[in-house]
């Protein structure tokens, strides 16, 4: 059984599916995605979740292990602007996904030497994610011992120069004297809802990453779901929506179902819990699923969002389809997030232009579908915003965008804006943070849950597991809580119901026969 039809839930039942296993997914909500959300707008649907999709490999991956063809399944292009960014009305510069194209506008932006440094720090990048790419991403190393011990005696120096002592913004300075370019790469901490003072230099990887490839999806980034969920289907998984989970039964020597709200209750040899760490610590799901949470200590929320989606006429910036504008204080930004736990006074502002293309110099007539984000404190359940703090907020926001030359037309009247107290109600006991933990301090990777629970047959998967967060790690950690639960049940050789492959799926996660393995 799998809860949860978010990325790493879906992920999942593909993945268990396609391996013979009957599955039966069973989410709360009335439709798959989690996070990926789309909402209509006048309307138009605008994704109002994940905007940024990389990686393509992991789901190429999966895919064809379900034999099928990912291409097929979801159409992608990929972005020739990687971002736009901007300080203010005359300082903007653009990173490529061509390599050479990003060091001449770094040049052009901020002189010969910068533009140096900054081919150093994608070397330096390139060589952190090729490090930790196998023996971590890939790989449920859950302590420091076991990353040595993955990566050998051979390459303990590679580990060494990774840098998993020093913070992100400190490792920056050494590459760049510019605070705008140290700004511009220190905000890849807040994709793990962190802060850049306080993160580890390992995630400059991000960098590596994004040079890869960035896609954009036909469609929106919901697609994604949508091409999971048909595909796990096609493979025999069931879903069920609006059935929500209260409790995992079963006992300290294994699982044997779950409890529905309404008082149902779904037998199940294993379950893959899809959901945040906080709300199974926290009870969400019975005492049972609590007690098998790798308790690490107390960890800081991660980020949450202000959001706000609109449609509206633009001109004066010539937006990209990622834009960011920055604060001129990133470090009182940080200090007002993590410190004084209060919207930023002064925030960077993401803007997704989803109505322009993947090029440098793309345009779009009349209004247009816009998705902004503003970072915030993870207090949805201590201190909801007010409605003049959220206004204030809006404000300052659309101020920032207007001191850096963007002018909002005829926007729309009444914007769905989104604030921590919502994320919460979506995603109970987290307080809205929409990462898990922060990733601060350079033990924060390796405190995160485990595919394997502390209770046989329970396992975990999501953007608040191991690897960490983000639309593909959330799949990559759902293959390996699937790896995890075939590798027990390989062990016990147990043999257990069988579903036939594509045959009809039935209310219970049963497992595969091991026997034939």
């Amino acid at each position: 059984m799998v809860i949860g039809a978010g990325i790493g839930g879906l992920s999942a039942a593909l993945d268990l599916a396609s391996r013979g296993v009957r599955v039966c997914v069973l989410e709360r909500a009335s439709q798959a995605g989690g996070k990926l959300r789309e909402i209509e707008i006048e309307g138009h649907p605008v994704d109002v979740g994940p905007t940024v999709f990389t990686m393509r490999w992991v789901f190429e991956q999966l895919f064809a292990d379900a034999g099928l063809r990912f291409a097929e399944r979801i159409g992608l292009k990929p972005a020739e602007v990687l971002a736009r960014h901007a300080w203010s009305a005359t300082e903007r510069l653009d990173l490529y996904a061509d390599l050479e194209r990003s060091v001449e506008a770094i040049g052009d932006f901020a002189g010969a030497a910068a533009a140096r440094r900054f081919r150093d720090f994608s070397r330096r990048a390139r060589h952190i994610y090729e490090t930790l790419e196998g023996p971590f991403l890939r790989a449920s190393c859950a302590s420091p011992h076991a990353l040595v011990g993955a990566l050998g005696p051979a390459r303990l120096l590679d580990l060494w120069q990774i840098s998993p002592f020093t913070t992100l913004w400190r490792a920056l300075g050494t590459h760049f004297t510019d605070p705008r370019l140290r700004q511009l790469f220190g905000r890849y901490a807040t994709y793990c809802g962190a802060s850049p003072f306080e993160a580890p230099a390992t995630l400059m990887l991000v960098a590596h990453v994004e040079r890869e490839g960035v896609w954009l999806v036909d469609g929106g980034m919901r697609r994604l779901a949508v091409a999971l969920e048909t595909a796990a289907t096609e493979r025999g998984a069931q879903f069920r929506y609006r059935a929500d989970v209260c409790e995992i039964l079963g006992s300290a020597r294994g699982v044997s179902g779950v409890r529905l709200a309404d008082g149902e209750v779904v037998p199940a040899d294993a379950v893959v819990i899809n959901a945040d760490v906080a709300a199974v610590a926290a009870g969400c799901f019975g005492p049972l699923a609590a007690r098998a949470v790798t308790a690490r200590g107390t960890a800081v929320r991660s980020l949450s969002a202000l959001t706000i989606a609109l449609r509206a006429q633009t001109d004066g910036f010539p937006l990209s389809h990622h834009n960011v504008f920055f604060s001129a204080d990133y470090a009182a930004e940080f200090d007002d997030l993590f410190r004084r736990r209060t919207m930023p006074r002064g925030p960077t502002v993401y803007v997704c232009a989803q109505d322009r293309g993947a090029g440098s110099g793309d345009s779009c007539e009349g209004k247009e579908r816009l998705f902004c984000l503003i970072n915030a404190p993870a207090c949805g359940d201590l201190r909801p915003l007010s409605a003049p703090e959220i206004l204030e907020c809006q404000t300052r926001a659309f101020t920032h965008l207007a001191h850096c030359g963007l002018r909002l037309r005829h926007p729309t009247e009444n914007p769905q804006v989104t604030t921590p107290r919502d994320f919460n109600e979506l995603f109970p006991a987290t307080g809205g943070a929409l990462y898990g933990r922060a990733s601060h301090g350079w033990k924060a990777s390796f405190d995160r849950q485990p595919a394997r629970g502390r209770i046989p047959g329970i396992y975990f998967a999501g953007g608040s597991t191991h690897p960490g967060p983000g639309v593909p790690m959330a799949a990559l950690s759902a293959r390996l809580a699937v790896a995890s639960l075939m590798a027990d049940w390989a062990s016990t050789g147990t043999s257990p119901r069988v579903a036939t492959r594509g045959g009809t799926s039935m209310p219970s996660a049963t497992t595969v026969d091991t026997s034939s393995r």
